[in-house]
């Protein structure tokens, strides 16, 4: 429902359709009949934020609470923000029509450090004064979630309320104390005093941070009786956890544009550089009749061609097999495609292949990570090159010619040698598919590699190490340029300019909040785009204020340093955490949750993979 003045802009910019709402399955509700209004704001473009499976969630099911509106908000695209700004239009919730400014809650889903320029570039097109300390009324309070959310530092001066863990059961818990404090007239220092008892809730404005000579931390204090610690909420119950029925189906091609169904949470294999897989345990898994009835239902309510499994590996869930022969008794018929986008090397088996060739055939993508096996030792990625070569070998003789192999440069102990088998890896599954007497006649085979940066997370056994400098990552994407001798083989890799300013972002601490309100007054924003992006611009806001990112970014930090997220817990010790990285160096491994518990901790939550039975384990 845009305004008249909304309505003239349209003509002049890219792809009119991400500003205008009005799609199938979006919630219109009268904003005099509801206590309060919520607007889910993701920092990124519509066909981004509109693939973005914990968006669907949470707005279905906050708005299927009838006290509460949820509206959708996306960063507008440079040509319309430009249109915006010179016609002084404030940023609006595409459901109403409304000023952001009017909502009582402004969330937003912080899925990667390179969107910070973003939410901030958004609550300055609504008019919402930036710091939590400049917003002294009960409203507008500005929450945040999502994966970044795990170090919320670097942005804890803006955001009122951070929802660590998983928000189905604490959103709405915040919601309902925020009503309370508003029937009862209490303040907003009050509301957010009563919202840190809350587990699951951050509230940095209750916490002190003090600072060694060196510049590392040296404490976090908490103050008016907020606890020292903020543990992570979690769903444990997943057949009993919120699903929507339905989607909002998008005007304008998305990213992803399927129906989506969530068939487990976490995940049981201990990459060590992977920050999704530690903090998302226990892995928590849908029943298979579960998970069948929510995929019929989202392909009747959407009319979507296409589903989607996701988790962070579908090959793990235990039951995949019977999965797939349940949801091919009816996607066949009705020409419905099912796909598994997070398959692990060691998990593509016959069975799974010829559940999947039902109705469309794409190419597939695997992660070895590394090249070697001693690299893929190091990152405990568990797979081994015949077995690649096996499973690309099954998939030649299904009728695939197209797959995508993921690696990562710029890990821990990483040499020369490793990357050039990258590319000698590369090279073997253009062999295997030669050797191959089933593959497709008269067709040419495409391998493409992709190497991203290696950039160390916190809660990951190797958030104390290193990142490679812009220069050392430029070098081995070079070399594995030179390694490639066959155009069989498509080269792709990422720019090692924005890796480093993710890995300043992604371990740094509260000072940097000085850094990013710099970068909004200077106009920065899509900082994760390339025609956006400036490190020099970058470099120059963190000498006015005296920072150095290297610090961040290329620091080795001591086992014994206080990390600016030690105050917050997501179920996985830091001796865990210590012990891996110890055992990384040592080029060892550690058998997946199935197999061997290895003490992490998030047994202590009493759920999912941890209390599963374990039979016919050798």
């Amino acid at each position: 429902m845009v305004s008249k003045e909304v309505e003239r802009l349209l003509l002049k910019v890219q792809k009119p359709g991400r500003y205008v709402g009005g799609e199938l399955n979006e919630v219109i509700k009268d904003k005099r009949r509801v206590d309060v209004r919520f607007a889910f704001c993701f920092p990124d473009t519509y066909e981004v934020g509109m693939s973005h499976l914990g968006m669907k969630i949470l707005y279905s099911l906050f708005n299927s609470r009838e006290d509460i509106w949820c509206e959708r908000v996306f960063a507008p695209w440079i040509d319309m923000e430009e249109l915006m700004r010179e016609k002084n239009i404030p940023l609006y919730a595409l459901e109403s029509g409304d000023p952001v400014s009017e909502f009582d809650f402004v969330g937003f889903t912080l899925q990667y450090e390179l969107s910070y320029t973003n939410m901030l570039n958004m609550l300055k097109m609504s008019g919402i004064p930036l710091k939590s300390s400049e917003r002294t009324e009960l409203k507008n309070i500005v929450v945040a979630g999502g994966p970044c959310a795990c170090n919320p530092e670097p942005v804890a001066d803006f955001v009122d309320i951070f929802f660590i863990g998983e928000g189905e059961e604490v959103d709405l818990e915040v919601i309902d104390l925020f009503k309370e404090c508003k029937a009862s007239g209490a303040d907003k220092r009050e509301f957010l005093r009563r919202a840190a008892q809350i587990e699951g809730v951050y509230v940095p404005a209750l916490y002190e941070v003090s600072y060694n000579d060196d510049g590392t931390v040296k404490a976090y204090t908490p103050t008016c009786g907020a606890p020292a610690v903020v543990h992570k909420r979690l769903m444990k119950k997943m057949d009993e956890s919120y699903y929507p029925d339905n989607f909002v189906v998008p005007l304008v091609e998305i990213v992803h544009d399927r129906a989506v169904q969530e068939i487990f949470r976490g995940c049981i294999r201990g990459c060590r550089f992977c920050q999704a897989g530690f903090l998302y345990r226990p892995v928590r898994e849908k029943s298979v009749e579960t998970i069948n009835s929510q995929c019929r239902a989202l392909c009747d309510n959407t009319g979507y061609d296409e589903v989607s499994l996701s988790s962070l590996s579908s090959s793990d869930y235990s039951q995949i097999v019977p999965l797939l022969e349940k949801l091919n008794t009816w996607s066949g018929d009705e020409k419905v495609s099912i796909s598994l986008p997070s398959l692990r090397v060691d998990g593509f088996t016959d069975d799974i292949m010829n559940k999947i060739k039902t109705v469309r055939k794409s190419g597939l993508t695997f992660a070895p990570e590394a090249g070697s096996q001693r690299m893929r030792d190091v990152i405990n990625k568990n797979v081994r090159e015949d077995e690649l070569l096996a499973t690309c070998t099954t998939a030649f003789e299904g009728g695939w010619t197209t797959v995508k192999l993921y690696f990562m440069i710029g890990l821990p102990t990483e040499t020369e040698d490793d990357v050039a088998a990258i590319a000698a890896l590369g090279q073997s599954v253009v062999d295997a598919y030669y050797r191959c007497e089933k593959r497709s006649k008269g067709k040419s085979v495409r391998v493409t590699v992709s190497a991203s940066s290696f950039v160390p997370k916190p809660f990951t056994p190797f958030q104390w190490e290193p990142q490679d400098t812009i220069e050392q990552l430029h070098k081995k994407q070079e070399h594995i340029k030179e390694c490639i001798t066959t155009k069989k083989i498509q080269f792709n890799y990422h720019d090692a300019d924005t890796s480093f300013l993710e890995a300043v972002f992604a371990r740094g601490d509260r000072r940097l909040c000085r850094v990013l309100e710099l970068a909004c007054e200077r106009g920065f924003h899509f900082d994760g785009w390339n025609d956006c992006f400036s490190l020099e611009k970058w470099l120059e806001l963190f000498e006015e204020c005296e920072l150095d990112p290297a610090f961040y970014a290329n620091r080795r930090r001591e086992f014994n340093e206080v990390l600016p997220w030690d105050h917050i817990d997501y179920g996985v010790s830091k001796q865990f955490f210590i012990n891996e990285c110890k055992k990384a160096y040592a080029d060892t491994t550690t058998p997946h949750c199935r197999l061997k518990c290895s003490g992490c901790g998030a047994a202590k939550y009493g759920e999912g993979v941890c209390f599963e039975k374990r039979q016919n384990l050798v």
